[in-house]
């Protein structure tokens, strides 16, 4: 089995690649945000949750006695280094070898905001009863509605290298969540 978290990590890198191309050429439609964030949500987690099983399970399976130290640092650097390198590319792709992909997924997003502010006022509208509430969603929606306007989303870019150190810092929570997940239960219990 695989013991070094470096070449898991790498491992990991090269499978969130396999998908982000996979989507890239097979995947770009109308929906292609969308579609994005439904793999980021739910499949990606579960290829990192493999990763880092196996990276713990590889050592575990020897014999190995391993704290929660010990545990956790397996479980968190194949994460770190297939997220890291994978971020990495992701951001020079995006911005440097295709911008039009780039350009798309900035449009796409804004659209979807968009549809889901006129969803939010559409169903607060049905609900509320007295022209005063009417009247202040009125101008809320006006007020939000306006963000959108072609002067205000002329530079708006959610893939600059900005935005990616946000991504990549919500990520690294998650990271270190799982990996504390992971030393707390696959840890070795000492007896008291």
């Amino acid at each position: 089995m695989i013991q070094n978290v470096y070449t898991i990590g790498f491992y990991l890198f090269i499978t969130t690649m396999v998908v982000f191309f996979g989507m890239y050429f097979f995947g770009m439609n109308t929906d292609y945000f969308n579609n994005s964030l439904l793999l980021n949500a739910f499949l990606m987690p579960i290829i990192y949750v493999a990763g880092a099983y196996i990276s713990v399970n590889s050592v575990k399976r020897t014999g190995v006695r391993m704290g929660f130290r010990d545990v956790f640092g397996r479980a968190f650097k194949p994460m770190f280094v297939g997220g890291f390198l994978s971020m990495i590319t992701m951001f020079l792709f995006l911005n440097f070898a295709d911008p039009a992909v780039k350009d798309l997924l900035n449009f796409q997003y804004l659209e979807r905001q968009k549809t889901e502010l006129d969803a939010e006022y559409n169903k607060a509208k049905q609900v509320m009863k007295s022209p005063e509430e009417i009247a202040e969603l009125e101008i809320n929606y006006q007020q939000r509605k306006q963000s959108f306007s072609p002067e205000m989303i002329k530079d708006k870019d959610m893939f600059n290298f900005r935005q990616f150190t946000y991504y990549f810092a919500a990520v690294l929570v998650f990271y270190v969540i799982l990996s504390t997940f992971f030393a707390s239960f696959f840890r070795n219990k000492t007896e008291l």
